[in-house]
């Protein structure tokens, strides 16, 4: 393998060890970017400014190392640019810039930073490691939730805070009004007063309209799934429920019924034993088959001669 292909492969193939590790720090990055991002509403000390300030260094550092390797690794690096998740990133890195946060309207980017994790939820490989594929539909409902939240509180904060700094003094008074909205309860002690505020609210209660029950329709769909599911244990993981007709491991893709011996009698030969071949989708019923039996030789008849 070339160094590009090989570095290629440590950014996007989960399915190595050392991959797993660079999303799994890509991840954290990601959620320690949104700490100091929630830590900058809040008055600090001098003390704790600095050290918000250096980890927002280093984080931003270690982001555009990766935004550059993933340009110089993509076979076409304007796919790259102009796709989801290479948007996201370019978002992240420009929110993370020293100085770049002093534009007012680039200060709505910063709320944006969690959607990296996005890319951590969509690597299946990655999310089989930490849980089921049942489970993933849960751990993605309470991902949409939180994030939901966290950037339209953020966005919703970052707005309100001019216009009533008493009301929305921090990001949990903008997180409070946010989980009180898209709950439907509605106690109103909490409102936005502007324009955008409000435009924030009405995104927000729409997002999860249409988000969240989308997503709980394909958890309906997997729980009917697993009620169908016969007790296999893997010999790898020992992971216990499977499809009635599954060949591996849904979780750790470990074969689960072994290849079975299947004896063959050859014509006028002793017997031979082989070992039958198992496809993902056939079970120890397609896979033995009775040995095939040699027919018995019809003996020539004998010619006579005339007497």
């Amino acid at each position: 393998m070339t160094l590009k292909s090989t570095i290629a492969a440590y950014l996007d193939d989960t399915n190595r060890e050392t991959g797993g590790w660079v999303t799994g720090a890509i991840a954290l990055l990601t959620v320690a970017a949104g700490v100091i991002v929630v830590l900058s509403t809040y008055e600090v000390s001098l003390g704790w400014q600095r050290f918000l300030n250096v980890a927002s260094w280093v984080i931003f550092t270690l982001f555009v190392m990766e935004y550059g390797l993933r340009l110089w690794t993509a076979e076409r690096w304007w796919r790259y640019v102009f796709s989801v998740y290479g948007v996201i990133d370019l978002v992240a890195l420009i929110s993370l810039g020293p100085g770049l946060l002093n534009w007012p309207a680039l200060k709505f980017l910063r709320w944006l930073r969690v959607l990296r994790l996005s890319r951590l939820l969509s690597d299946r490989a990655m999310v089989a490691r930490i849980a089921a594929a049942d489970t993933l539909a849960v751990v993605r409902i309470i991902f949409t939730v939180v994030g939901i939240i966290f950037v339209y509180a953020g966005l919703i904060f970052q707005v309100e805070e001019h216009y009533q700094p008493e009301t929305f003094a921090s990001f949990f008074d903008a997180a409070y009004f946010a989980v009180v909205t898209i709950t439907t309860v509605g106690y109103g002690d909490i409102t936005p007063v502007s324009e955008a505020g409000r435009l924030c609210t009405m995104l927000m209660i729409l997002t999860g309209f249409v988000l969240v029950p989308a997503q709980l329709s394909d958890l309906i769909r997997r729980i009917i799934k697993v009620s169908n599911s016969i007790e296999l244990p893997c010999p790898g993981c020992g992971w216990l429920m499977h499809d009635p007709d599954a060949g591996f491991c849904k979780r750790c893709g470990t074969a689960l019924r072994p290849i079975p011996l299947v004896e063959k009698s050859p014509q006028n030969g002793p017997a031979v034993v082989t070992r039958a071949s198992q496809s993902p989708s056939s079970t120890m019923a397609d896979a033995v088959k009775p040995p095939a039996t040699a027919a018995d030789p019809v003996p020539a008849s004998r010619s006579q001669t005339p007497t």
